[in-house]
């Protein structure tokens, strides 16, 4: 793209009829709002208590791990806590975490004034917390103990009350997050300002109609297999017994065709939040726009045709498994061209180490190590060897802890001034960093080694030659949990009393960042017109001089 500066020209009916500066009321933030970026704000923070929770659970888990034999809770109650810990974390941090993000971005970036569809935008987020209730209810009510796959026949024999609401909360949330997936796609696709391509978007909205793709396709299949799981434990049907004629595996097949999806439901997000926070924060073009942008579109794609090397155990047969075997190595390329697109564009660039930017690269590190764990379970023999023990839960976590736990970090500490109007607290953010990073890969690299020496996952009693390694991973849980003290201080403050930002602290060129910390109600004092790329960073010395002119006059650094 040759145009160098974005103008904020537009035609004479796109002038809000309130004041510019006009701001929501703090107490209007608990009310049924159609603002995205009420919403925005509601869906992140209502997730981040969620993942305080699922930590809490987190950390009992790993107390009883402390010890081979008995130490905080029953057998029973382990596989309860272990249930909901993973449910918390999935369906109600990292998915409306990343709901939140986008909520909140996505009509700044294409110079909208809201989502398509502002009041099924709402009933989205108010679906979130009654979902979580109930899930947290059926903990208490007969928890379910299967684990959170809940795979029939195991959860036949369970409480029913239990599994019944842990069904209902996910129903609920996942039709939450379909009625979003609807109203990303229809946003993305339909309300850009005229003068935005497909081509000229932030690569956020690129992975997040990847994300909405999946979502529309994947959830609905999920809600299938919930329904007819509920029937079998309420009514007495058998569409997965197997002692009245059913078939447990079509459950894990309809079970997976979803949840392998939402590992990338989960991750595609944040694969946008690092495309944007790294060109940024190196002060470089992001390399290879395209080949990033096409990526996000391919994952999907793959995404929808790999779920079954969560069966290879299953019964699967031979020639089925080597179909899904090539298929989960391919689907790194995707990734793979992104993780180099990334990198590239840090080389030569002008890198500022500053708390987004290590959260970006904390990402990377993570991801990839989660990554190559990733393919080396999609060789069969292999993952038959370590099926089911601690090397998965390894890679899991490296995958989606570090897929998402850094990258909404990142996210927040980029966009806090955007979202707040204030600047959050620098060495603060450091902090956060390092202790999130160490107990990150102390809690989860002694792992590995658990899983090849045979130590099977969500059971509560194991063998004693495993302590050492089990008492590591538990310090790093301590950690971890202790790392999120001085990111809840950084934010509560900065929030209340940091300094305050200018509209743009970062000097970034999407759009977002061409109107007022915090955005005015209608997002824009005028519809902007884009005439400069999302990443032209360096391309133009006059739109670069511009941009340090105006941060200087606004006292930004």
């Amino acid at each position: 793209m040759t145009q160098t500066e974005i103008s904020t020209t537009s035609a004479p009916e796109a002038v809000p009829a309130h004041a510019p500066t006009a701001q929501w009321k703090w107490w209007q933030y608990f009310t049924f709002n159609t603002d995205h970026k009420v919403i925005g704000i509601q869906y992140l923070v209502t997730s981040f208590i969620f993942y305080l929770i699922g930590g809490a659970l987190a950390t009992a888990i790993r107390t009883e791990l402390a010890t081979p034999a008995p130490n905080l809770v029953t057998p029973e109650t382990y596989n309860g806590l272990l249930t909901l810990h993973g449910t918390v974390m999935i369906f109600l941090w990292i998915v409306p975490a990343g709901a939140g993000l986008a909520n909140f971005l996505i009509p700044l970036m294409i110079g909208a004034r809201d989502m398509a569809f502002p009041k099924l935008n709402a009933v989205a987020f108010w679906m979130i917390p009654p979902s979580g209730l109930l899930l947290v209810l059926s903990f208490f009510l007969e928890s379910p103990q299967a684990g959170w796959t809940s795979y029939p026949p195991l959860s036949l024999m369970t409480g029913k009350v239990g599994e019944g609401l842990w069904i209902f909360s996910l129903l609920i949330s996942g039709t939450s997050s379909i009625l979003g997936g609807l109203n990303f796609l229809t946003t993305i696709l339909r309300m850009r300002v005229p003068s935005m391509k497909l081509n000229d978007m932030p690569l956020f909205c690129w992975a997040m109609l990847a994300t909405s793709g999946l979502i529309l396709i994947g959830t609905p299949v999920l809600a299938g297999a919930l329904i007819l799981l509920a029937f079998d434990l309420l009514a007495g049907t058998a569409f997965f017994n197997p002692t009245g004629g059913g078939d447990p595996v079509v459950y894990q097949h309809m079970f997976w065709f979803y949840s392998h999806p939402a590992v990338y439901i989960m991750v595609l997000p944040l694969f946008g939040v690092i495309s944007e926070v790294i060109p940024v924060h190196a002060r470089k073009p992001i390399f290879g726009y395209q080949a990033i942008a096409y990526s996000s579109l391919a994952i999907s794609f793959l995404g929808l045709i790999v779920w079954a090397h969560h069966m290879f155990t299953s019964g699967t047969p031979a020639w089925l498994r080597m179909f899904f075997m090539i298929t989960t190595m391919i689907i790194a390329v995707p990734t793979g061209i992104k993780i180099f697109g990334w990198l590239a564009t840090l080389w030569g660039g002008k890198i500022a180490l500053n708390s987004p930017m290590l959260f970006a690269l904390g990402f990377i590190a993570v991801f990839v190590i989660g990554g190559i764990s990733g393919v080396m379970l999609a060789s069969v023999p292999f993952d038959i060897h370590v099926h089911d023990t601690y090397f998965v839960v390894a890679h899991l976590h490296y995958v989606l802890f570090g897929g998402s736990v850094f990258g909404i970090y990142a996210a927040i500490y980029h966009w806090f001034p955007k979202i707040t109007g204030r600047m959050m607290n620098e060495p603060l953010g450091i902090v956060h960093f390092v202790l999130t990073f160490v107990g990150m890969n102390l809690t989860f690299m002694p792992m590995h080694e658990l899983g090849l020496l045979g130590m099977n996952r969500r059971v509560a009693l194991y063998d004693p030659r495993f302590t050492t390694l089990n008492q590591v991973a538990t310090v790093g849980a301590y950690v971890l949990a202790v790392s999120t003290l001085p990111f809840l201080f950084n934010a509560v403050w900065s929030w209340m009393k940091g300094e305050k930002a200018s509209e743009n602290p970062w000097r970034a060129l999407t759009l977002e960042w061409q109107t007022s910390s915090p955005p005015e109600i209608e997002n824009f004092e005028v519809l902007p017109v884009l005439t400069t790329g999302p990443y032209d960073y360096g391309m133009n010395h006059h739109s670069e001089s511009m941009a340090e002119t105006t941060a200087a006059a606004t006292g930004s650094s």
